[in-house]
């Protein structure tokens, strides 16, 4: 057996693939468009390619989705969570659980899909401002 993909369902693609591509890092592998059914299916990776992160958006979709946080989360192992976190908070994203033990962070997607991302080969050093910033909202 071989895990293939994750599915999100998105509201905004737009504002979707700017967090996960150009906040988050991951590239997109492949697209369908399906024109008679009214949605966009957009496959994202990362630079190793496995696994995939399928995001849906259906055309008509008005309402917002629930129950992100029922989903769970998506994770992904990073190089240095410091760096990582302030990528994304340069770029707009809320920290809603700093890396205090320089190990694991919390974020969140548009459609508020969270994102666990996790320090690679175990814990950095606790740091500044990480050390003391404190949780915001639900991850």
């Amino acid at each position: 057996m071989k895990y293939l993909h994750t599915m999100v369902r998105v509201r905004n693609l737009d504002a979707a693939l700017d967090f996960f591509v150009h906040k988050l890092g991951l590239v997109e592998t492949r697209r369908k468009e399906v024109e008679k059914a009214r949605y966009t299916l957009v496959f994202l990776a990362t630079a190793l390619g496995e696994p995939e992160v399928e995001l849906t958006f259906n055309w008509d979709q008005e309402d917002e989705y629930t129950g992100g946080r029922n989903f769970g989360h998506l994770a992904f192992e990073v190089e240095d969570i410091y760096a990582a976190c302030t990528r994304l908070k340069e770029g707009g994203v809320t920290i809603l659980r700093p890396p205090r033990d320089g190990r694991m962070a919390f974020v969140r997607s548009p459609d508020q899909i969270s994102i666990e991302l996790i320090q690679a080969g175990g814990s950095l050093p606790p740091a500044e401002p990480w050390q003391s910033m404190p949780n915001t909202g639900e991850w």
